[in-house]
């Protein structure tokens, strides 16, 4: 707003230049114009030789009327285009300073608007980070449920799963049901034993165990899907 405050002033400033101009030319005295002598006479010869006195014109006076009215009217006519160029300098700030306006607010929801995606991207930053630390703590317990037979003891648990087929279920279920304790240190043997054992054998193991314990043989199916086999 100072702009414009500015641009007031100075025609305010214009305009009162312009009017002490006016006043002091009108103040000006015109020049003098000769006029005749009072006293003087126009002789008019007649047929019958008379003489007519015409009536003395105060010719100074109307000469500086006129002038002054020629000054006056030029000197609107300069004012009225001074008016209105201050008018159309005025007019033309005033859709500047809306423009400027118009793009401020512009910029204002443009920031609002980025200011809201970037809140938006950082919450989704949040929830992301938080969906990857769920993963991978999904992932460590998924590797540490894991039931993983190192090539160095896959003999020997063949071995033993053949063995194991040849008892019956019973006798094999009671064994593999104390040997899978989860309290035990060698719980996974079990499911590595049932994991080599023949797929007719492992059924009926895991039926015999279910009757006695059902939870028990629902860990050991859970488990055997768990078996990763290293090379």
């Amino acid at each position: 707003m100072s702009k414009k405050l500015i641009i007031i002033t100075a025609a305010a400033g214009l305009l009162s230049c312009a009017g002490m101009f006016v006043l002091a030319w009108l103040t000006n005295p015109a020049p003098a114009v000769a006029a005749p002598d009072a006293g003087q006479t126009t002789a008019v010869a007649g047929r019958n030789d008379l003489k007519l006195t015409l009536p003395q014109i105060d010719v100074s006076s109307a000469g500086a009327s006129v002038d002054s009215k020629m000054k006056r009217t030029m000197i609107e006519k300069q004012l009225k285009s001074l008016i209105y160029e201050v008018r159309e300098k005025i007019e033309e700030y005033n859709l500047k300073l809306k423009n400027l306006e118009l793009r401020e607010q512009r910029l204002l929801t443009a920031h609002d608007t980025a200011k809201k995606d970037i809140e938006e991207f950082t919450n989704l930053r949040i929830e992301l980070a938080s969906t990857v630390a769920a993963l991978k703590d999904a992932r460590s317990k998924l590797e540490a449920s894991r039931v993983e037979i190192a090539l160095s003891e896959k003999a020997n648990l063949m071995s033993t799963a053949a063995t194991f087929d040849k008892m019956d279920s019973t006798s094999a279920g009671n064994i593999l049901t104390d040997i899978g304790k989860p309290e035990s240190s060698n719980s996974d043997d079990a499911v590595k034993i049932l994991h080599y054992m023949t797929e007719r054998t492992k059924a009926k193991v895991l039926a015999s165990i279910a009757e006695t314990s059902p939870e028990t043989s629902a860990y050991f199916c859970r488990k055997l899907k768990q078996v990763i086999e290293k090379e």
